[in-house]
């Protein structure tokens, strides 16, 4: 956890004590992104995947990766982007962080849901766990839910209170195809039967997302990936 700073809101001046939270590296260490003591908070009125993250380096083995970027909500309903010293930083590593990358998967370490964009940061930490290098925003918005890629692989986030249906899985798998990638599927309200025997015919990983962000498995393939993970 970061030394907390003291915020502002820019709509109704209440005053904020707030800490970024931290998320797992790779290795096992804590990343948390250092705050601008000095900076000012904006209120945020629109997503942007180039907004909502922020380059940083782990200050355990130095692999530098995108993390979401800190944000405070505030009693008046306003939800405030925190200040991050610099473009690209070095992330604070606690002092009971690995000093060198593991050999082995730390514990999963996971990521409350709130909103649709804890969802897609709960997925996003959960890849990086997994090997996945380079995660960003899809280049194609799928036709429900969230695109995210990495290097090799295409996933969708659909935070929809609804199941995920056969389509949404195929059109997925297309996608992926046409940009030879592997793919993932992950949703928070699981998924209609035709959607899982379509998934495991054609080889998609599906995970369910629970409330903790903790992605479940509930088919062959996405067992396989996260007993193994990235190959």
């Amino acid at each position: 956890m970061s030394e907390s700073v003291s915020v502002r809101c820019p709509a109704c001046r209440r005053e904020h004590l707030y800490a970024a939270p931290s998320y797992p590296c790779t290795c096992g260490a804590p990343v948390a992104p250092p705050l601008d003591p000095d900076g000012t908070a904006t209120a945020v009125t629109h997503r942007a995947w180039a907004e909502d993250w922020v380059t940083l380096q782990c200050g355990s083995c130095g692999r530098r990766d995108q993390w979401p970027r800190p944000e405070l909500g505030c009693e008046c309903g306003t939800v405030l982007r925190i200040a991050v010293a610099g473009q690209t930083a070095t992330a604070q590593a606690s002092a009971e962080a690995a000093p060198a990358p593991a050999k082995r998967r730390r514990p999963f370490q996971p990521v409350t849901i709130r909103t649709a964009r804890d969802a897609v940061t709960a997925a996003a930490v959960y890849l990086r766990w997994l090997g996945y290098r380079d995660i960003r925003r899809a280049d194609q918005r799928p036709p429900s839910g969230i695109g995210i890629a990495a290097r090799g692989l295409l996933a969708q986030v659909d935070p929809a209170v609804r199941p995920a249906s056969l389509r949404d899985v195929e059109c997925l798998w297309l996608t992926a195809m046409t940009e030879s990638a592997a793919c993932a599927y992950f949703s928070l309200a699981g998924y209609a039967t035709d959607a899982r025997t379509r998934a495991d015919t054609l080889g998609v990983p599906l995970f369910v997302l629970d409330l903790t962000g903790t992605p479940q498995p509930v088919n062959s393939p996405a067992d396989e990936l996260d007993a193994t993970g990235v190959r």
